[in-house]
């Protein structure tokens, strides 16, 4: 049985490893938790002892097989509730996140497979972040950020890589939203911030950090 705070740790080395790509630092992991780095130091050492992680001191921290699953089945319980309170309790996008990090310590496994039922088993979060089934799978997306697509061609926005709340304010007073049509009219060459066109009617626009965290596909 793992500790809410055993739970977080496992789920923000997922996120600052790249989805288990890269080994994460105790700085990284420090500054992502607001933390002491004494503090993250102790805790890594009771999640190796548990054989959730590999731990080197200088070198980093990885997810073991076994630290990865328990990290996705976090992230699952997140998105489902992230995705329940915004469907069928009226929630905006931007309201949801602190609920379901404490929604995510639940656990009841059948409630978390009810949920995921009784919502229509969705492939993605309201944030376009991709759910993982019961097993730890992720569905597989192919988007690219806004930020590479070229000027006047169309795209249709898929997710957000950064669901901070300020962000997703930014981007509903603008009218951007999950499954709107965008295409770039125009992209500055000192800033590479643009222009865009919002389902062919609003004008917007975004600097170049927003546009690197809106993903789009073609068309």
């Amino acid at each position: 049985m793992l500790t809410f705070t055993e739970e977080n740790y496992l789920k923000s080395i997922y996120h600052l490893s790249g989805e288990g790509q890269k080994p994460v630092l105790t700085t990284q992991l420090a500054e992502g938790l607001d933390t002491r780095p004494a503090t993250v130091t102790d805790m890594l050492k009771k999640l190796a002892a548990k054989e959730l992680i590999v731990y080197e001191k200088y070198y980093g921290v990885e997810l073991t097989r076994k630290g990865k699953a328990e990290a996705l089945t976090v992230i699952r319980k997140h998105r489902l509730w992230e995705t329940f309170l915004v469907e069928k309790l009226g929630f905006s996008w931007d309201e949801v996140h602190e609920v379901a990090e404490q929604l995510e310590h639940i656990r009841s496994p059948l409630l978390i497979e009810k949920l995921d039922i009784f919502l229509g088993r969705p492939k993605a979060d309201p944030h376009g972040h991709p759910i993982p089934d019961k097993h730890g799978k992720l569905p597989v997306t192919a988007q690219t950020p806004l930020a590479a697509v070229a000027v006047q061609q169309q795209a249709t926005v898929r997710a957000v890589r950064h669901a901070s709340s300020v962000f997703l304010k930014y981007l509903s007073k603008i009218g951007v939203y999950i499954g709107a049509s965008l295409q770039v009219t125009e992209r500055n060459a000192f800033d590479h911030s643009v222009h865009i066109v919002i389902d062919g009617k609003k004008k917007a626009f975004l600097s170049r950090e927003a546009s690197e965290n809106i993903l789009v596909t073609p068309g």
